[in-house]
């Protein structure tokens, strides 16, 4: 409930401040999203498995975007930067949905 609480204030507040995002952290902002977001389908997962650990969880999360940002980093100094960045979210996104179709055989029991 805590986490569904901080999530609403933080999309409340980010309405009404209207943040600006620094041209250089640019290319990196929507690959650390799905970054986090899978590491938050996969801690809804393991609460539903029993097995959440919120120090996993926050290991999790943070190593997921930083990583994610590092490879995107790397590829742009190295020129490759598009094609790491199709390549990071191919891979996040095969975990996302292989964490929501556990959550959704879990929840519906199909």
């Amino acid at each position: 409930m805590i986490g569904a609480l901080a999530l609403l204030l933080g999309i409340i507040v980010g309405v009404l401040l209207d943040p600006t995002v620094p041209t250089w952290a640019e290319p990196y902002l929507p690959i650390a999203v799905v970054a986090a977001l899978d590491a938050v389908f996969g801690g809804v997962r393991a609460q539903l498995d029993g097995i959440f650990v919120a120090k996993v969880f926050v290991v999790s999360f943070v190593s997921n975007v930083l990583i994610a940002a590092l490879i995107v980093f790397l590829g742009d100094k190295l020129g490759a930067g598009g094609q790491l960045s199709t390549a990071v979210v191919v891979v996040l996104g095969i975990r996302i949905f292989g964490n929501a179709a556990a959550i959704r055989r879990h929840v519906f029991k199909a």
